[in-house]
């Protein structure tokens, strides 16, 4: 049975699941869809087009689903998706997508979105990523799953982040992360393989071991181009599952170049 205090604004046309609960204050806008057993506790709000999976919770003043920061906005009928299961803390903020974007903001399922967390609009982030406190992300950042951002890292608009990897608290992030890639810094730099993260997802020795001593030869500082190393990877390593993932992340079409490790290490 769903729970709804008297203080609570739901407008005409918001759809509700079963069994969700929505706490004081709270303000839903009329193209809103909540799934079954949304948890909302109190002053939150959810406005736009926005669809918010089965058992998500959602905790106070956090702001869901308003347009974009993109002075090229012009209105368009842009979407926010938020996966199942996923836990949004307090003060955090996302955005609708844009025409610029695909129209579309998603977040997966079984997500952590931390206190005064933002993720802009088009951004695409994968299932099960932490967004420790603070951490901010431009418009149209990817991050693929199991990938963990630590507090206060901020990330430029359009980088990649890949699966598994980890991001330093306080990093500055301007260019694409490999998967399983452990940076931090500043201005952030490769410092090496999340190797915990590996082991906590139940990654054999070979995986480890291969992606452990495939990395360093990507980014050598020799005489061929990053292309040709990744191309001598890709054979040399052909048929492990962990380095090939690596392997077709960088082979893909970007916009950013890629976090590499501090020259001269």
């Amino acid at each position: 049975m769903s729970v709804i205090h008297p203080t609570a604004i739901i407008e005409d046309g918001a759809v509700l699941g079963s069994d969700v609960e929505i706490g004081p204050y709270c303000c839903i806008g009329p193209k809103v869809v909540l799934g079954n057993g949304v948890v909302l506790k109190s002053h939150v709000v959810i406005d736009g087009d926005t669809t918010i999976g089965d058992g998500v919770r959602i905790f106070p003043f956090a702001s869901i689903g308003q347009i974009p920061q993109d002075l090229k906005y012009a209105g368009e009928p842009g979407r926010l998706e938020v996966g199942a299961n996923t836990t949004i803390r307090e003060y955090a903020t996302m955005h609708i997508g844009t025409e610029g974007g695909g129209l579309l903001t998603r977040v997966g399922d079984n997500c952590l979105v931390m206190g005064a967390a933002h993720v802009a609009h088009d951004c695409h982030i994968g299932n099960n990523v932490i967004l420790a406190q603070g951490v901010l992300l431009g418009g149209h950042v990817k991050i693929d799953d199991f990938a963990i951002l630590g507090g206060g890292a901020a990330v430029h608009q359009f980088v990649r982040i890949g699966a598994h990897a980890m991001i330093g608290g306080m990093s500055a992030v301007e260019r694409d992360v490999i998967p399983y890639g452990s940076v931090t810094g500043e201005r952030a730099v490769l410092g090496g393989i999340n190797l915990v993260g590996m082991k906590r997802r139940g990654y054999g020795r070979e995986d480890i071991h291969a992606v452990r001593n495939a990395w360093p030869k990507l980014f050598a500082d020799d005489a061929m181009t990053l292309q040709q190393r990744v191309e001598q990877v890709a054979s040399e390593y052909e048929g492990l599952a962990a380095v090939s993932e690596i392997i077709d992340f960088m082979r893909t079409d970007t916009s950013r170049a890629f976090c590499q490790p501090k020259s001269g290490s």
